[in-house]
This record gives structure tokens, C-alpha cells and sequence, in this order.
């Protein structure tokens, strides 16, 4: 006998059931829409993932002179400075987890689109999930800095970089929602 969880409140149902016996919640797989829903949202994701690299993400204005820094900018700039570890942080969770979130979502998309078997699947799933909202920790160091830098011929304020980034995160961990985790290895069961 096979059985199938509610996405809602866990409550374990049989199979052919499309209704929890539980919360009454839908539960029917819907395999052409998660895949879609999910594929959107992360090409809406890789969408803003340009912007939040090519723009500043941060606007430092220092006696009237305005100078923007970009991710990869603030990396160098970091590890110039001798900052290494805070260089090394920014820079994996904010361009490496970033681009390795695509691949794994272009992954499991392919994977449940064409039914494949291979193990580990739901695990790399749960592992990418985890991983979703540290990508933000940009954002977080951006806020703060605009939080507590207020000098009089100092300002800091958020670019067009972090507004882009934050859309991409975001749009990210929706695509990981999106895509039901039931129907990886669904056809394996």
C-alpha cells in the first residue's frame, strides 16, 4: 500500500486519496504545475541574481563624493583590507551558494520531470532548503550598516544591488517551495 504526506499537517493518507483525511487540505500531485511554478520562480531568481551583481549594493557618500560598491567589489575590497574570513563568508553566501541553489533546482527540476530514481535526491532537497535564507546575509549587512553608520559627512545607503538581491533570494527559496518534495522519487516508490 502506498501513502503520501499532507503538505498542510503532516497526516499521512493513502495514496489514491486526493483530500487529507485529516485537515481536508488538497493533496493531489500536481507534477506539471510544481514544476512549472518552481521553474518560473527560479528564472524570475537568476532574473534578478544579474542586477544584484552588476549593481551596487551599497552607497557610501563621504564628503559629497558617492561611491557604490558591488558584491564582488566588496569581496576585494574585504580581502585587500585584510579581512579574509568575513571575505570568504560574503563571498559563499553570496555568489557561490547562490549559483550552486540554481544548479540544484535546475537539477531537481530535471529529475522529477523525467521520473529519475537516483538516491539522495530528497536529501540534496532538504540540504538546499536549509541553505536558501543564509544566502540573505548580504542584505543583513547592508541594513545594518545603513542601521549605524550616521555621521555628518557620512552616509550609508542601500543600492539597486540589494534590492535586486533580496528579489533573488527570495525567489530562490519560493522556486524550492514550489517544487512539491513528494514528487522527488515519486515514480521510485
Amino acid at each position: 500500500m502506498k501513502y503520501k504526506r499532507c503538505l498542510h499537517c503532516g497526516a499521512v493518507n493513502y495514496y489514491q486519496d486526493e483530500v487529507c483525511r485529516r485537515c481536508e487540505g488538497d493533496i493531489r500531485l500536481d507534477k506539471k504545475r510544481a514544476i512549472s511554478t518552481s521553474l518560473a520562480f527560479l528564472l524570475s531568481a537568476i532574473f534578478f541574481y544579474i542586477p544584484a551583481n552588476l549593481f551596487p549594493i551599497l552607497n557610501t557618500s563621504k564628503f559629497a563624493q558617492t561611491q557604490g560598491s558591488t558584491i564582488i567589489g566588496g569581496v576585494i575590497e574585504l580581502w585587500k583590507e585584510g579581512d579574509y574570513p568575513v571575505a570568504i563568508i560574503i563571498f559563499l553566501a553570496s555568489v557561490l551558494i547562490p549559483i550552486i541553489k540554481f544548479f540544484v533546482l535546475f537539477y531537481l527540476l530535471y529529475a522529477v520531470y523525467k521520473g529519475s530514481c537516483e538516491s539522495g535526491k530528497v536529501k540534496l532537497y532538504h540540504i538546499m532548503e536549509i541553505m536558501g535564507p543564509w544566502s540573505l546575509i548580504d542584505v543583513f549587512v547592508v541594513m545594518v550598516l545603513v542601521g549605524l553608520i550616521h555621521f555628518n559627512s557620512v552616509s550609508v545607503i542601500p543600492g539597486v544591488g540589494a534590492t535586486s538581491f533580496a528579489l533573488m533570494v527570495l525567489f530562490t527559496i519560493l522556486s524550492a517551495k514550489a517544487l512539491d518534495p513528494r514528487l522527488i522519487g515519486e515514480e521510485c516508490e
